[in-house]
């Protein structure tokens, strides 16, 4: 089967779909970590539950959105597109999963896995970030200044998310 490169439009929603979720899993996280002493496991599964959770949510509003705009219920082939976008952004806890079974594992603290994993989700939104601009066709500075926009919103998603939890 030949993969037929993805459209503009298709990359714009993985890449939102993988924000969603890299956001929803930093706010999780941080939780965990401002939230006493959990276990590795727990918060493992805390996460995939709130990680689920949202890409639920956000199935739902996009076939909601769809069926509206569209004045009619969705082919399969469309439930199929908004499910693998849905599901494909599963991907962004990959390491946050992975650090959470070292330490259930033995191999770190809880608290240590926490902090990597929230410094590997800000890390993966410097990278969504920078995937988002790369290829706009608009001036270098504009590209930077559209880099520092997402920085700064993201820096206020984590401080309102620290100062909620503190």
């Amino acid at each position: 089967m030949v993969h037929q490169p993805l459209e503009k439009h298709e990359v714009a929603e993985r890449l939102k779909e993988r924000i969603y979720v890299t956001f929803t899993a930093l706010a999780v996280v941080l939780a965990l970590a401002s939230h006493g002493h959990p276990t590795a496991i727990r918060s493992l599964a805390t996460l995939v539950v709130a990680v689920i959770a949202t890409l639920l949510a956000v199935f739902t509003a996009e076939l909601l959105a769809r069926m509206t705009v569209n004045e009619r219920l969705l082919s399969r082939d469309e439930m199929r597109h908004i499910l693998g976008v849905s599901v494909g952004a599963i991907g962004a806890i990959t390491l946050p999963a992975i650090f959470l079974l070292i330490s259930a594992l033995g191999g770190w603290s809880t608290d240590a896995a926490l902090r990597a994993s929230a410094f590997a989700l800000v890390a993966a939104l410097a990278v969504n970030g920078y995937v988002a601009v790369r290829r706009a066709r608009l001036p270098a500075w504009q590209r930077a200044v559209a880099l520092l926009a997402e920085a700064v919103l993201g820096l206020a998603v984590i401080g309102l998310e620290i100062l909620v939890h503190r």
